[in-house]
């Protein structure tokens, strides 16, 4: 059986409803972990979403951040909120076992902080919150399970992930520090699913709003599925949906969807 699991930073659930419902009826994934929905839990369009055939987990926060998991398949186990430190009210991590016709999977999806200005305190919390992931990654894998960590990581991973380097050089997206703390997710034992699967240079996932990047394809890729081993061996295809962005009322992201062999 096969198995789709998409990532993607909406941009504001409520301004990309419709947007949103379309994809869904359109590419029809089995697991969705959305990103930024910008709403409390109360708020998100649950109704609308599970008339599709969707079960729904969200972990909101007003105004910002906020994640959900949207499945098929039940949820179970849900962690909401990173481990590591019950102080941090910033809502970016919601993780969950799926049980699928033909297996179990856990999936998380993730929003990493963006960390600009860099140096400073937004860019300290990047790098702490970072630690802290690559901590419960590590845990994770202790399951040896299919495992996909999915979401906008807010790092451009190399130079031929982004149209003009020097135009983002001293960005948090692209120092030192940051891309040293994405790697040490693959050292670990992670695969990133589009280097596995495709690697071609300057495939793109982000395009800003301004200065008609969209138009100029002037992206960044920083939406990523990192797989477990276990995952990975299963994983058969990725695909960028990047005609989503051409939308009317699109998110600056796109779509990001394996394809499993479970």
């Amino acid at each position: 059986m096969t198995l789709t699991i998409a990532t993607w930073n909406v941009n504001s659930i409520k301004a990309r409803l419709e947007n949103v419902l379309d994809w869904l009826r359109e590419a029809s994934p089995d697991i969705v972990c959305l990103q930024e929905i910008k709403t409390v839990d109360e708020n998100f369009p649950r109704l609308e979403i599970e008339d599709l055939g969707y079960n729904v987990e969200t972990h909101g926060q007003k105004s910002y951040n906020g994640v959900a998991i949207l499945s098929k398949f039940p949820i179970e186990d849900v962690v909401a909120g990173l481990p590591g430190d019950d102080q941090d009210e910033q809502a970016r991590y919601l993780e969950a076992v799926i049980s699928a016709d033909s297996g179990v999977v856990r999936v998380a999806s993730i929003y990493l902080p963006n960390g600009n200005p860099a140096p400073g305190p937004k860019f300290d919390y990047k790098l702490a919150w970072m630690k802290r992931l690559n901590a419960r990654a590590t845990e994770l894998l202790k399951y040896e399970e299919v495992l996909v960590l999915a979401g906008d990581y807010n790092v451009i991973p190399g130079n031929s992930d982004v149209h003009d380097p020097a135009a983002w050089e001293g960005d948090a997206l692209t120092r030192p520090e940051s891309r040293a703390a994405f790697r040490e997710l693959l050292f670990q034992g992670y695969s990133s699913a589009f280097e596995q699967c495709d690697g071609r240079a300057h495939q793109y996932t982000f395009w800003d709003y301004q200065a008609g990047a969209w138009q100029k394809d002037h992206g960044i890729r920083i939406d990523h599925l990192l797989c477990s081993p276990q995952a990975a061996d299963k994983l058969k295809s990725v695909e960028i949906h990047k005609k989503v962005r051409g939308k009317t009322k699109a998110s600056d992201h796109v779509p990001v969807v394996g394809t499993f062999e479970i």
